[in-house]
């Protein structure tokens, strides 16, 4: 099998399918789209492939064949039908400052109206934006469709400043209910985005859009499929393990068949030929982690934290689920979907290892307030869990307890500190990217941490002594035998009962026993 250039960063359809890049065909996604409908929305994350999709559409209504030479579509579609296309981008711009987005909007109107040679004879955006696509379709004697790319970017961009943000909401719906006006011009519509504002924000003008974001035969429209990776990119995977692969950065999940990955981080890997945080790494998770530690919700809540369907879609510049923002912008995915009483109820999770070790590195840093020394404590723990050294774990988290500002501790939004301390214990071994499970439930009772590592198995429990009898920790991991359940491993299992106070606010037992 033939080679090909790896796509790194190209959004372009022709680019790619001229210069002899890899490709994994969407087309026949866009075959069914056309013949079940007429208007369409689809979240996803960042650089999950949305342009390059829309992009792909726009080639074919356009009809230009020769790009889709080999293509499932090719032989399925009328070449000889070609429709004007109106395709808008807010990807690039600075929506937080006032007017910027009204004035943002207008040039590409008027770089449409040029490239058209359409006289602009209305002040107004939505007059303006209505007149241009029914012109299109007068000129060309065929229905327009419309694309419309990352449509949420202008609002969450200003989510920092909520009037602008309030401002530019406003100023899209009156927007995009221009798209259901102009239904006799308008021969196939597709919105993507990020996020999915509720229909009453946002799309009140625009209630006749199909969201196919959870509908499980498109769930792979955007990302890649194993066989995709078996198949199209074959060549690129000698040496290395599939394994690996798999677990650093399969995961997503929208109810389809079977997981995806993000087409950014498998590309990045096969260039660089390393296991990092490629994807990640591309994003500041800022403002989502303030967010989190302004509500008061724990590293340790975050996987298995269960939404229903509606939470999912409540997503409003001043009503920002937290399930909903940690699943629309990527870092928590459906790990499971079940029916209770007549209402769909989702469990979330990470979807793998990248986001799991580098979001616990950030919610870290927010955690303790510095990270000058972070980065040293981890490969301390690292090497100190390795050899088994429990008195040097001691030491470190000791340490690294008594370097934490005392403002920080009532400043910080955890309920409790019993739920503080435990949440900086989880981050540090989560951020080590090692196999943990919190609250694992047995017959016994609710573990607090599990932890798998270096074929050794670490049970935590986490007390504060001014609400639990000093040596409570290990007395309930003793009577609970926990232990039970992973004693079919055949590994060591370490009993790891740790102490805080919050008087002298660090550790002050730290008992470990074999189970």
């Amino acid at each position: 099998m033939n080679s090909g250039k790896l796509p790194i960063g190209i959004q372009t359809f022709r680019k790619i399918r001229e210069e002899g890049c890899y490709y994994v065909d969407k087309t026949t996604y866009i075959r069914r789209l056309v013949d079940e409908g007429t208007h369409y929305f689809l979240s996803r994350p960042r650089r999950f492939g949305k342009s390059l999709f829309l992009d792909t559409i726009k080639e074919l209504f356009e009809g230009n064949e020769a790009l889709f030479t080999g293509l499932d579509i090719h032989s399925q579609w009328d070449w000889s039908v070609r429709h004007p296309v109106l395709r808008l981008s807010f990807g690039g711009g600075n929506f937080k400052e006032p007017g910027f987005l009204e004035a943002n909007f207008m040039e590409k109107l008027a770089a449409a109206e040029r490239e058209a040679q359409v006289p602009s004879e209305y002040a107004t955006a939505p007059g303006r934006f209505a007149a241009l696509i029914s012109a299109l379709h007068r000129q060309a004697g065929r229905p327009v469709v419309v694309l419309v790319d990352e449509y949420d970017k202008p609002i969450l961009d200003a989510l920092e400043a909520p009037d602008i943000a309030r401002a530019n909401r406003e100023f899209l719906r009156g927007v995009y209910s221009v798209i259901k006006d102009c239904d006799a011009h308008v021969r196939f519509t597709f919105l993507t985005g990020v996020s999915k504002f509720s229909k009453v924000s946002l799309f009140s003008g625009l209630n006749n859009l199909t969201d196919i974001t959870l509908e499980p035969e498109y769930s792979a429209v955007c990302g890649y499929t194993e066989h995709d990776l078996d198949g199209v990119f074959a060549p690129e995977l000698e040496g290395l393990d599939r394994d690996e692969i798999r677990r650093w950065y399969n995961g997503y999940n929208w109810l389809g068949e079977e997981k995806v990955y993000n087409p950014f981080d498998i590309l990045l890997l096969f260039r660089r030929r390393e296991f990092a945080a490629h994807w990640f790494e591309t994003g500041s998770p800022a403002f989502l982690v303030e967010t989190l530690f302004k509500r008061g919700v724990s590293p340790l809540e975050l996987d298995g934290m269960a939404s229903t369907s509606d939470l999912l879609s409540a997503f409003d510049v001043d009503d920002m689920a937290t399930e909903a923002l940690l699943f629309q912008t990527g870092y928590l995915t459906i790990q499971e979907r079940s029916n209770i009483g007549g209402q769909t109820l989702f469990r979330l999770g990470y979807p793998n290892q990248e986001v799991r070790q580098s979001l616990n590195e950030s919610l870290l840093r927010q955690l303790v307030g510095r990270s000058s020394r972070q980065g040293i404590n981890s490969i301390r723990l690292y090497e100190l869990l390795t050899v088994n050294d429990f008195a040097g774990l001691k030491s470190l988290f000791h340490a690294f307890y008594a370097s934490i500002p005392h403002q920080w501790y009532t400043n910080n939004d955890i309920a409790t500190f019993e739920g503080y301390y435990a949440a900086v214990f989880y981050s540090y071994f989560a951020g080590l990217g090692l196999d943990i499970v919190v609250e694992d439930s047995s017959s016994h009772g609710r573990l607090d941490m599990a932890v798998q590592f270096n074929s050794n198995v670490y049970l935590f429990e986490f007390k504060v002594v001014e609400l639990a009898p000093k040596g409570g920790a290990m007395a309930q991991l003793q009577a609970k035998d926990y232990a039970d359940k992973y004693r079919r491993s055949g590994q060591p299992i370490h009993l790891v009962a740790v102490e805080f106070s919050k008087e002298s606010r660090n550790i002050v037992a730290f008992e470990v026993e074999a189970a």
